[in-house]
């Protein structure tokens, strides 16, 4: 799988950019705030239909613009796809695959994936719950399309029984009892199969994360991954039964899989508190790597691999490590200096001022 051409208009601060992208490795080297990431970001957009910096719709159109435009010319094996997104601060994104426009996001997954590696990936290691929930969401999604319906389907019961949860103001009646008994039953059913999803998809990238943290940092660590709920000892419905009394009085459902977190240990302690900053980044590559993995063993193809200024954040022996298990795959790779040994660009994009040489 490759993006053999980009075009973007209006795009952060890309006001019309228009490039051939190498097979192989293509280097975009620019000073700091040129918009390197925004390039790559544009990229990822069209793989999942959200920017993975979390940013809103509003934030990737171009100041003064009413919407962005992003166009991109993909091959996989002898097939050419063209993808085509408008992205407008208000209203619907109007997306299109070959021309089709395309109606459910589910139907935008699976033509085109990327991995992307970048600083903000430390915060799946230190930070909160929210971005390992994240990070496995974004992996059943990849893996196949009809997972995402589980994330959107769990957010929207979400949404309406907590609508329903602040309406109540505080008051357990018996019209607020019956209808939480029929969102329960569906925030039980949906959440237990998403929870599911997680455990299983879990399972199998803690040896890979393993495999992986062994060849970046080059040594030996015993990694463990654990899903953990409070809910699941008892059921998922039982669960939100017991709730009840405390999600009426503060307005919001204290339990299910959106509060669920992935305890992860490296020698036995938790790496979110006992682990260096080193470790802590060598962890995150690996699971980088690892979920990259998962992904072409799932679906035979290969996601276009996003390095977006990763280098720089590291010591020249983990450089090194990187450099060498990097997927063999088409790679775009950001950087404000110099390039690390072993990264053979077959193109190079140099940005300044807003405009690409």
């Amino acid at each position: 799988m490759s993006v053999d051409r980009l075009w973007l208009t209006d795009f952060r601060n890309h006001a019309s950019v228009d490039v051939v992208l190498d097979p192989g490795v293509t280097l975009v080297v620019g000073s700091n705030g040129q918009g390197k990431t925004n390039l790559v970001e544009a990229i990822a957009w069209l793989a999942r239909g959200s920017s993975f910096r979390g940013a809103p719709n509003e934030a990737l159109i171009r100041h003064g613009a009413d919407r962005a435009v992003v166009r991109a010319e993909v091959t996989e094996g002898e097939r050419t796809i063209l993808l085509e997104a408008e992205i407008t601060s208000t209203g619907r994104n109007r997306i299109l695959v070959n021309s089709n426009q395309v109606q459910r996001m589910r139907d935008l997954l699976g033509h085109f994936r990327t991995t992307v590696f970048g600083p903000e990936d430390l915060g799946v290691v230190k930070g909160g719950p929210g971005g390992r929930r994240r990070w496995l969401d974004d992996l059943l999604a990849d893996v196949h399309p009809r997972n995402h319906l589980l994330s959107t389907d769990l957010d929207r019961i979400l949404r309406q029984r907590n609508a329903l949860l602040k309406q109540a103001r505080g008051r357990l009646t018996d019209d607020v009892a019956m209808t939480l008994d029929v969102w329960d039953a569906k925030l039980g059913e949906v959440g237990g199969n998403l929870a599911a999803a997680r455990r299983e998809i879990l399972g199998a990238l803690e040896p890979l994360v393993g495999d992986f943290l062994g060849a970046v940092s080059g040594g030996t660590s015993d990694i463990s991954m654990a899903y953990c709920d409070e809910w699941s000892a008892e059921g998922l419905v039982e669960s939100l039964g017991h709730a009840r009394a405390d999600d009426v009085r503060r307005g919001i459902s204290t339990v299910g899989p959106h509060r669920d977190d992935v305890m992860i240990r490296m020698d036995g302690l938790p790496t979110r508190t006992h682990s260096s900053q080193g470790e802590q980044r060598s962890l995150a590559l690996a699971m980088r790597l690892a979920g990259h993995r998962l992904v072409v063993d799932r679906t035979g193809t290969d996601p276009v691999v996003l390095l977006d200024d990763v280098f720089s954040e590291l010591d020249d022996d983990r450089v090194r490590a990187l450099v060498d298990i990097l997927p063999v795959t088409q790679s775009v790779i950001t950087t404000a200096g110099t390039v690390p040994d072993g990264v053979e660009a077959g193109s190079v994009l140099r940005l300044a001022d807003g405009v690409f040489s």
